[in-house]
């Protein structure tokens, strides 16, 4: 047995850091992590071809594994109806529990048809082309028209696979579903110029049309998009590409038609008008209706908190603290509302706490404002007595679970380098649990 430890349960950007300073300020952690590598959203989630980012995230991150007093269990799922619960890990008696598991629930619409082939939802898709496990060797297939809803940045990142680094063959028409209009475009303009070429310039100045009445309705005049929203359309592509990019306006989403064979072929939509709230506007849907056709269709709607994790859930999310004398800290504690108490030593960080809200940099924010109350609870938090890392690790071994430690992942990247070089790739990724079990277990190379 050593001193108690504080354990963190996820490995992405927001664990992660939050591992770091707590261990910075002299404190033995021990992370638990879902999947076999470590990195999360980072790893997972950035765009495969930022290759300079995720290599620059995953250095940060080797550094905090390499810390003396954190400790690394992978593969250990932790999950009210898995093996390992938070009940045995409260029985472990750690110093306090900090969730780091981001938003692993997925949000959906209620529609009908919604289970239909070729209906996805952004965060699996993009687990998909990352090569998370076990997305990665799931049926994934996009058709010829491709319809994805939502205009944020990941939603450019999809348009961006589907049309530029697919492999095989590529979609005909993108159509990009928003409820809103042109002038509240979410994504970033330095991530749209990756796709703006395929944007079909004639076909967005008819939509523009269309939907010129409802924005002046609120004081928008389409005339002016390309000096504020869509500045693209000041240029034409050199020749036009294979793949075109649509947008249709004004639209919400309220049933799924599906042919013969199980697959989508139809969304049908809504037309909404935009009416003002305050400074912002909304949308109001109207009783007019009519249908995309469509073989493939992504939500592109942010993410929810998994409620099967174990913590007390609310809407959308695990229920925090509401102390008004002190709302900074009491964010970041989960509250039971069941017993009407916090729940001790129990915080959550990043977009486990908001989910899908920011990228690495606001989770990295969160997560270290978060560890800052979590080591002053520390300071005079009970001391108690816990098992070593090596205890709990033996222990989940003898009970089937193949966890693996910060030295295996050390073995993991070595065996995907070599992989990467001999197949004259920039980054190779193994796409099972069991692959990467395999090469962590065989001899690596020098």
């Amino acid at each position: 047995m050593d001193q108690a430890t504080v354990y963190v349960v996820g490995a992405g950007p927001a664990g992660l850091f939050a591992a770091r300073k707590i261990a910075t300020a002299g404190h033995r952690v021990l992370i638990f992590n879902r999947d076999v590598k470590l990195g999360g959203l980072a790893e997972y989630g950035i765009y495969p071809q930022k290759f300079h980012m995720k290599n620059g995230l995953r250095k940060q991150f080797a550094k905090i594994l390499a810390m003396p007093n954190v400790d690394y269990i992978g593969n250990a799922r932790v999950r009210s109806d898995e093996r390992l619960t938070i009940g045995e890990l409260r029985d472990w008696q750690p110093k306090a529990m900090v969730f780091a598991v981001g938003a692993q629930g997925t949000k959906k619409l209620g529609l009908a048809g919604e289970d239909s082939k070729g209906v996805y939802s952004a965060k699996d898709f993009v687990y998909h082309y990352n090569r998370l496990p076990p997305f990665a060797s799931q049926d994934f297939s996009s058709g010829r028209r491709v319809a994805i809803v939502g205009m944020g940045n990941v939603m450019v990142d999809i348009a961006r696979w589907l049309m530029v680094d697919q492999p095989g063959e590529k979609p005909d028409e993108v159509t990009v579903v928003a409820r809103r209009g042109p002038f509240e475009v979410k994504f970033d303009r330095k991530e749209f110029d990756e796709i703006e070429t395929f944007l079909d310039r004639a076909l967005f100045r008819e939509e523009l049309s269309r939907v010129a009445e409802a924005v002046r309705a609120v004081g928008q005049d389409v005339s002016q998009i390309a000096e504020t929203t869509f500045p693209w359309m000041k240029t034409e592509p050199d020749s036009p590409p294979k793949s075109k990019l649509t947008f249709r306006f004004l639209a919400s989403p309220v049933g799924i038609e599906s042919g013969e064979n199980g697959r989508i072929e139809r969304l049908r939509v809504v037309e909404n008008v935009l009416v003002r709230d305050g400074e912002s506007t909304r949308p109001k849907v109207t009783d007019k209706e009519t249908s995309l056709e469509v073989d493939t269709l992504i939500f592109a709607i942010g993410d929810l908190a998994d409620p099967t994790l174990g913590l007390p859930y609310g809407k959308n999310s695990y229920v925090t603290n509401s102390d008004p004398a002190e709302p900074d800290r009491a964010a970041y504690e989960v509250f039971d509302p069941a017993s009407g108490k916090v729940l001790d030593g129990v915080f959550v960080v990043g977009w486990a706490r908001k989910a899908s809200e920011g990228l690495v940099g606001k989770a990295r924010f969160d997560a270290e404002q978060g560890a800052g109350h979590i080591l002053k609870y520390l300071e005079g938090a009970e001391v108690k007595s816990s098992p070593s890392a090596e205890e709990i690790l033996q222990g989940m071994r003898s009970r089937g679970i193949e966890a693996v430690t910060k030295e295996d992942i050390s073995r993991l990247g070595q065996a995907e380098a070599q992989q990467a070089e001999s197949l004259g790739l920039p980054e190779f990724k193994f796409s099972t649990n069991e692959e990467m079990l395999r090469a962590i277990g065989a001899k690596v190379a020098s």
